[in-house]
């Protein structure tokens, strides 16, 4: 779910993620997810993400968030940061992707079959 402010309206949340925010916390079937805020009719996206294990990465100089799935049974990112990965690049050398910290990254996968 793609975001323009960390403060939306409890129907989009609802809509965007699939989980209803109830009094007993957020639902989603028969799952409910103690909430640490109260949900009110305006959604404090960051705190609910948190509670329920939600991934949200941010790029706040252009004022976007990303919300990703929740984790549950760990089918999903528990996080939306990369993990560190170590390959040799077109000289053999080794490169790191942690070498790119703080720059925009688009990481392409392929395989052949």
């Amino acid at each position: 779910m793609l975001l323009r402010s960390l403060h939306i309206p409890r129907s989009d949340f609802e809509a965007g993620t699939g989980w209803k925010l109830k009094p007993e916390g957020a639902c989603q079937g028969d799952i409910c997810i103690p909430l640490s805020k109260a949900a009110g009719e305006t959604i404090d996206v960051a705190s609910v993400a948190e509670d329920i294990g939600m991934p949200l990465a941010a790029e706040p100089e252009h004022g976007l968030w990303a919300l990703g799935p929740a984790s549950i049974g760990s089918r999903t990112l528990a996080s939306a940061a990369a993990p560190d990965l170590r390959l040799p690049d077109l000289d053999g050398k080794e490169f790191s992707l942690s070498s790119l910290r703080g720059q925009k990254v688009l990481l392409y996968a392929w395989a052949p079959y």
